[in-house]
């Protein structure tokens, strides 16, 4: 196997062409499917190696509860190296633990002090604040999920711009969109190279529900000014979205996007075309990618299995 064994660490890097084309060429709703499944088996495949290789590199240590088959010649020389990598996956793995599990008491921890902010107010789907700082945000989870909206943003938006407003958030519920999300975080956590997909996931669920509401209002325009005037007012105000999982994504992009003609609603460009043809081009190479990283698991696996003795 040799070498090859290392493939799921590193080829997450050949998914970097399909995350900006995605967000750049792909029905924003096909991007977002799209890159959170190619970054969530990606960096499964990643942490499934990390502890094989942790396994392997360890197992000949005296007093290592492990099997004795897993320490022979023939389990140790299918890995390079494997005293180095054996033990430097062990803080690697144990770093892709605690950064997850981190990640995961974050998300409930602010999602539950936001939930509790709003016990006592109405049970309706928009609770507005009494707060003069200018935020709004979709808060899922809970009794129910619900749409967070100061009185500071109501007062700077015309009552257009508040239903789009109000369209784009329930977008983002009605679509779970902070699934998406909170994977393509713990994503970025297994493996950092997986950070760029993070980012474009940021990117192409903001925009989804962008368009969504676009159709519910009947006007791009009007959700572009809602957006523009809602960053505005909210420049410097810290707000959470999605309960603190991301960030509204590159605004002026958004605004650019909805003032342009409207995304292609097929989910694949023509390959005979130029963006086509580098759309499928990346989009091959990270099925490729995902292949040759869960196989080179699959067999470290199946080499430990067949050292196991009965």
């Amino acid at each position: 196997m040799g070498i090859f064994v290392f493939l799921p660490l590193v080829l997450p890097l050949t998914a970097w062409p399909i995350a900006r084309l995605g967000e750049q060429r792909l029905d924003p709703r096909a991007a977002t499917v799209l890159l959170t499944t190619v970054a969530a088996v990606m960096a499964l495949c990643s942490t499934v190696c990390l502890a094989l290789l942790m396994v392997v590199g360890t197992a000949q240590l005296p007093g290592n509860p492990l099997p004795d088959g897993w320490s022979d010649p023939e389990v140790r020389e299918s890995v390079p190296r494997h005293e180095i990598a054996g033990k430097a996956a062990i803080p690697a793995l144990l770093a892709v633990l605690i950064g997850s599990a981190r990640a995961l008491s974050h998300h409930r921890r602010v999602r539950g002090r936001a939930h509790e902010a709003l016990r006592g107010l109405p049970g309706s789907e928009v609770a507005v604040l009494p707060d003069p700082q200018p935020y709004a945000y979709a808060l899922p989870g809970g009794p129910r999920d619900r749409i967070v909206v100061s009185t500071g943003m109501l007062a700077q938006l015309t009552s257009r711009e508040r239903r789009a407003l109000f369209a784009h958030e329930r977008a983002h519920l009605r679509a779970r969109h902070h699934r998406y999300l909170l994977l393509a975080q713990l994503a970025a956590r297994a493996n950092p190279f997986l950070l760029p997909l993070r980012t474009a996931v940021t990117y192409t669920a903001e925009r989804w529900a962008d368009e969504e509401a676009a159709q519910t209002v009947g006007s791009r325009r009007t959700v572009a000014r809602a957006i523009g005037a809602a960053a505005l007012v909210s420049r410097g105000t810290p707000a959470p979205t999605f309960a603190g999982l991301a960030s509204p994504g590159p605004l002026p992009r958004r605004v650019a996007a909805l003032l342009g003609p409207p995304p292609v609603t097929s989910t694949w460009p023509s390959l005979f075309t130029t963006a086509g043809l580098a759309m499928w081009t990346a989009a091959a190479g990270a099925v490729l990618s995902a292949t040759f990283s869960a196989n080179s698991a699959l067999t470290l696996l199946f080499l430990l299995y067949a050292a196991t003795p009965l």
